[in-house]
């Protein structure tokens, strides 16, 4: 079932003008293109006007208006964050995925949580060996994240609020994969991937374990925020073999296709030794500004067939067509499936400004410029077409 969001209202947008000039040289010191003794024999009054298209490059709009220019140091921006999701089982059997999307954190967690604000928390869980890896993080991660791993609290962004929420995240990653093994009620074949954002005021801190893949769009260009943990990610295939792992055919040990992951304890050894597969998430971290216009965060049936570039210029066209970050995720998801992905399909969108500006329109006519020919050019060109007849 499809949820229906609220289209967001769409400001008109201007078409701009360019302007044109129409110009017929007189005179052979006017000719372009022809060479100096063929212009000699042309006499002044002759002037045959020929339009020829010009290229235009598009230019930004210009300050004639006076307004000022403002840069971001000059203006603090402040994020605006709305968000859309859709999921889809896809050509799979079952539907393993699950996800979180919360806009406000600091109203959805109410005294529990003083953070900097504006706040928000999204998670996307790639389920495994079954649905219950995933199913059992999307139930619990709030309690994990921001109850039981005794989150900083603070009004401002620092340095070491910073510091305090990463080494928070990774002590509740850590947490759930250990109460992974412990319920009894979840097969110890389960296991599940893991991806979270996080905003708080104007940084945003992603972290990953597994091949969940989040992207940020800055103006227009993909900016990979996590690094898939697979096999071809040469730094964790050093760590795996480190650990008395392999890869064997992309697939570590010969059976799962992430390096690391929550759950799965039918693959790990215990906690005194090292593992081949961790729950350990990277992390990666950012100041907003007026350029980062949305963050993409899919599992991996979106990336098995879709570069991030390709992703976000998807979305990019989207929110500029409708402005509904809803049905962006829809229309990736839905680009995948016709891309022929083999796996359940999950995607959340969030974007940090209010609208998109829409991208200047392609000019109904091309701007043209004339140019005069020579006399040897026109007698040419008249005994082609007598030629012709």
């Amino acid at each position: 079932m499809v949820a229906e969001a609220e289209v967001m209202h769409q400001a008109a947008v201007p078409v701009l003008e360019v302007q044109y000039h129409r110009c017929v040289a007189k005179g052979v010191d006017e000719v372009v293109g022809m060479s100096a003794a063929a212009a000699v024999a042309a006499p002044a009054e002759v002037g045959v006007e020929v339009e020829v298209a010009v290229e235009v490059p598009q230019m930004g709009s210009d300050q004639s208006n006076g307004a000022p220019s403002v840069s971001v140091e000059m203006l603090q921006f402040v994020p605006n964050i709305r968000s859309g999701s859709f999921a889809d089982i896809g050509p799979r059997r079952y539907m393993e995925d699950e996800h979180i999307r919360i806009d406000d954190l600091s109203a959805h967690l109410g005294s529990l949580l003083v953070c900097p604000l504006p706040s928000a928390f999204y998670g996307v869980f790639d389920g495994h060996g079954g649905p219950d890896a995933a199913a059992y993080m999307k139930r619990h991660a709030m309690r994990f994240l921001f109850e039981d791993s005794e989150f900083p609290q603070a009004s401002n962004v620092d340095e070491i609020f910073l510091q305090s929420v990463e080494n928070s995240v990774r002590r509740a990653f850590l947490q759930a994969d250990l109460a992974l093994a412990d319920n009894m009620d979840i097969s110890r074949s389960s296991g599940t991937t893991a991806l979270t954002a996080l905003v708080f005021g104007r940084q945003l801190l992603v972290a990953n374990a597994g091949d969940c893949r989040a992207v940020l769009c800055r103006k227009g260009i993909a900016m990979e925020m996590s690094r898939d943990h697979r096999a071809n990610y040469v730094e964790e295939c050093e760590r795996v073999a480190a650990s008395g792992g392999y890869i064997e055919d992309g697939y570590l040990n010969g059976v799962l296709s992430v390096t690391r992951a929550l759950g799965d304890w039918d693959m790990k050894t215990p906690s005194s030794s090292t593992s081949p597969l961790i729950a350990e998430p990277e992390f990666q971290q950012t100041t907003l500004t007026e350029d980062d216009e949305f963050l993409i965060m899919g599992c991996d049936g979106i990336w098995d067939v879709m570069t991030s570039q390709h992703a976000v210029s998807i979305v990019r066209r989207g929110l500029h067509q409708h402005d509904d970050p809803e049905r962006c995720a829809r229309e990736l998801v839905m680009e995948a499936k016709r891309l022929e992905t083999a796996d359940n399909l999950t995607v959340i969108i969030v974007c940090f400004v209010s609208e998109l500006s829409a991208p200047q329109q392609e000019q109904q006519a091309r701007p043209r410029s004339c140019k005069s020919l020579s006399m040897e050019a026109l007698c040419n060109l008249r005994s082609w077409l007598e030629t012709d007849r």
